[in-house]
């Protein structure tokens, strides 16, 4: 009973300290790590009760059942409430306190479970609760919302505009959709996409900078065992863009493929039915005609007479990535780019471009792929000067 006491009083500071030991055994001998495993993380853990030996004789009398017995008819439904809390915690803390901690949230998810089912079931229909754990840019903390699981999102509009509303929240951008959901690193599969390739990289020094607002995924040649190369950079570049569109929370539709694509294509009449499963490449019309076919989003066209002209597209750039925040496709000729950010200088006229460049036909490697330029920033000269540049700029939806 004193080691359990002691245990109680452990801090969660001092187990992570018991956890992140400074050898690790391999192959029989002890070697020092190169990295302490010891960081702000999220922590998964299930809720163990004890039901065997003495421990479970104590306090028997609060878990004796009660059985009432009324002659009635009921009309009786089971409903499973999936528990699923988060919790916010100091490192300070002990295991009592983390305990009484989880407590008091699991009682607040089941008020929110019956807040749900009264403001949503239906006469023959009961709807089953879920929880789930967003985190809007503008909160210093993570919050749950629950939904029933019979209503789709667009079901929810009403619903989920009273919780921005009760949260402080915008009203032009979804925060709070089930795609909003936290992915954590120990619960999510594992995906074969690097994100934000961009992240590490040296920003310019001089100049304004934007840069693309949120989460995407680097879509390039030779993915998902389909050999595109030579023909597939505009393709990735969608790919791109809708995954952009899919972490933001504004659909739930999938990444599409190249058949997918250019089925979308064909579906609107901008391509003969010859075109699905050929190898023609597309170009930033097509970008367009495909987000808004696929995912609802309409885009801006800026057309460009030479590459030396984009060096006049400065501030245009900027302001949308100020204002939308999502990548960018540029085609010109037969190849395709994505565009992440924009440096401008207001001052001089000079201006920079983050490219992330689709024709990469390596592994997944973020050392290589920041190293050797396929995603970097990029003067004007990257540019041919004597070909023509459609820009495609994916505009946001106003909604939630």
């Amino acid at each position: 009973m004193e080691e359990l006491a002691a245990m109680d009083k452990r801090t969660l500071s001092s187990i992570s300290q018991m956890v992140d030991k400074e050898y690790e055994i391999v192959n029989g001998q002890d070697k020092k790590k190169k990295h302490s495993l010891i960081e702000k993380r999220p922590l998964s853990f299930d809720i163990m009760i004890q039901a065997t030996g003495q421990e479970s004789l104590s306090d028997i009398s609060i878990y004796t059942p009660t059985i009432h017995f009324q002659r009635r008819c009921y009309k009786a439904a089971t409903v499973p409430l999936p528990i699923d809390v988060i919790a916010v915690l100091k490192e300070e803390m002990t295991l009592s306190q983390v305990k009484n901690t989880l407590e008091d949230k699991i009682c607040d998810q089941l008020m929110l479970f019956k807040d749900c089912l009264q403001s949503f079931i239906e006469e023959i229909k009961i709807p089953v609760p879920a929880a789930y754990h967003v985190w809007p840019t503008t909160l210093s903390f993570p919050v749950t919302v629950v939904y029933p699981g019979n209503k789709e999102d667009v079901e929810l509009v009403s619903y989920r505009e009273k919780l921005h509303r009760a949260l402080l929240l915008q009203l032009d951008r979804p925060q709070l959709r089930r795609q909003n959901s936290l992915r954590f690193p120990a619960l999510e599969n594992k995906i074969s996409y690097l994100r934000n390739t961009h992240i590490g990289l040296r920003m310019p020094e001089d100049g304004h900078t934007q840069l693309v607002r949120g989460t995407y995924t680097y879509h390039h040649y030779m993915q998902d065992h389909m050999d595109d190369d030579g023909w597939g950079c505009a393709y990735r570049s969608l790919q791109t863009i809708v995954s952009w569109f899919r972490f933001q929370g504004y659909t739930d539709k999938p990444v599409p493929s190249h058949r997918e694509i250019q089925q979308a294509l064909v579906e609107v009449g901008d391509k003969p039915s010859s075109f699905v499963g050929s190898r023609k490449w597309i170009g930033s019309q097509e970008v367009n005609i495909c987000l808004n076919q696929l995912i609802g989003v309409t885009s801006k066209i800026i057309f460009v007479s030479s590459g030396a002209e984009l060096a006049n597209k400065g501030r245009e750039l900027l302001e949308h990535f100020k204002t939308q925040g999502t990548p960018v496709m540029i085609g010109g000729g037969v190849l395709a780019h994505t565009i992440l950010g924009i440096n401008f200088n207001e001052v001089t006229g000079d201006i920079k471009f983050l490219i992330l460049d689709p024709h990469y036909t390596g592994n997944e490697n973020l050392s290589t792929i920041q190293n050797k330029g396929w995603c970097g920033w990029k003067g004007p000269e990257f540019w041919e000067k004597n070909s023509f540049y459609n820009l495609c700029l994916p505009q946001c939806p106003h909604e939630i």
